[in-house]
């Protein structure tokens, strides 16, 4: 059994005990012999006072648990002399109980007393030669060992129970304060993600540093790219415009020919599809690279007042509601570009009112974060079910009467999607059509 197995030192203690108590047991065996000697020269002696108590003064009390006898084996009757304490009674043999001789010729075993309690009993055989045989016994209380041994398992078990706690709180304690780098590098990393912080800050364990760094040079090559893809989109934006215009403006000298027309007219289509799509991945450059906060409220009030300076001729009125704790989780000018499509859509069908609202869910789905829903309401005839779903379409109007490509709600759709989010068109309660939309918030 292991060094460390609680029931092997247990097991080691009470052998302790039990050897203590076989100690107390053979001194007054041992004391006995010279008694057992002088007896058996004169047997017709009473016991002394000393050879009664032998030092210990149990021996005198009646039935007090501590006992010695002596009895002569060689006789026909067997001559006893006893402790006081014994009385009238008198020990069993240990032989009858199976108890055999050890190699220093001593008998060890258990009795029942003379009050039925359970002895501890040793026995020595003694050969006096021509002064006979005899056999001397020392019985003491069982009781004692077994209180000092339950004594024994209480010291134990709350020994074993403060090395627990002591263990249980230094584990928790190496858990808590050894772990709290990677909790703080964990959390740094949640706010870069948010926008919160743009790199790791702060000093690291040696071990936990090189994480540090590597994940910050990661961040830095990640804007690295995206930098240098919004150059390079830059670029093709101004390689794509500039031969278009040539075309256009060509095409535009000879506006009479049907021919030439037609080349204006799918012109103006590349050049709208070429501005999608360049915006498009202008947006993804932008919303690949650690995320920014904007401020939602601030950025719906300032296109409040731009819409109604726009529509001022026609008398919109543009109201907004927007909860003051809402965060967009990406840049205001995608924000803006959004929600700036939706309201200026929404100001050209209104007949005289387009109300706005921001409202923040609380997700139901742990780990989720809380989303932002942006309404745009108006006031106009409103949409059927297969117009709603036309509209969606790129490119495709309904009134061509109307200013614009037919790419914005287009556009909506496409950088909602970026950023996780959703655009769905409905009945507005005010009579028109509601373009609710959905973003990540924080």
């Amino acid at each position: 059994m292991a060094r460390g197995d609680p029931g092997h030192h247990r097991r080691g203690a009470v052998v302790g005990l039990q050897e203590r108590d076989r100690t107390r047991l053979r001194p007054p065996a041992q004391s006995l012999s010279p008694h057992a000697d002088r007896g058996g020269r004169d047997p017709g002696r009473a016991p002394d006072r000393q050879f009664q108590s032998l030092g210990e003064p149990l021996f005198e009390l009646p039935l007090s648990g501590w006992y010695w006898q002596i009895t002569r084996t060689d006789t026909e009757k067997p001559e006893v002399r006893s402790s006081r304490s014994l009385w009238d009674k008198k020990l069993p043999k240990l032989e009858e109980h199976g108890a055999e001789l050890t190699a220093a010729g001593i008998r060890l075993g258990y009795v029942d007393g003379p009050e039925g309690q359970n002895l501890r009993m040793v026995e020595r055989p003694v050969d006096l030669g021509a002064d006979g045989k005899y056999l001397v016994s020392v019985a003491g209380d069982d009781s004692e060992i077994f209180d000092e041994t339950r004594s024994f398992d209480y010291y134990l078990g709350g020994t074993f129970t403060a090395l627990g706690i002591v263990l249980l709180l230094t584990t928790v304690f190496q858990v808590r304060f050894g772990l709290a780098p990677l909790k703080r590098i964990s959390e740094s990393i949640a706010d870069i993600r948010s926008g919160r912080a743009e790199r790791l800050e702060g000093e690291f364990p040696v071990e936990i540093a090189p994480l540090a760094r590597e994940t910050n040079a990661l961040i830095d090559a990640n804007r690295e790219i995206v930098e240098r893809a919004r150059t390079h989109v830059g670029n093709l934006a101004h390689a794509i415009k500039t031969p278009l215009s040539v075309i256009v403006n060509e095409a535009g000298v000879h506006a009479a020919d049907p021919f030439a027309a037609k080349v204006m007219e799918q012109a103006d289509v590349m050049r709208d599809q070429v501005a999608h799509h360049l915006e498009r991945a202008r947006i993804a450059a932008r919303v690949s690279v650690v995320a920014t906060v904007t401020e939602v409220a601030p950025a719906i009030e300032a296109l409040r007042r731009t819409m109604e300076k726009i529509h001022r001729d026609r008398g919109i009125m543009v109201e907004a509601k927007a909860d003051p704790s809402a965060k967009f989780r990406g840049e205001r000018q995608d924000l803006e570009e959004m929600v700036g499509n939706l309201v200026d859509n929404a100001c050209k069908w209104a007949a005289s009112r387009v109300f706005i609202e921001v409202l923040v869910e609380v997700p139901h789905k742990a780990g989720a974060g809380p989303r932002l829903r942006i309404i745009v309401d108006d006031d106009g005839r409103g949409l059927s079910e297969a117009e709603r779903t036309q509209v969606s379409r790129r490119g495709q109007r309904l009134d061509e009467s109307k200013p614009g490509s037919g790419l914005g709600l287009s556009i909506v759709v496409d950088l909602a999607a970026l950023y996780g989010g959703s655009l769905s068109l409905g009945a507005a309660p005010i009579g028109g059509l509601r373009a609710e939309l959905v973003l990540p918030g924080i």
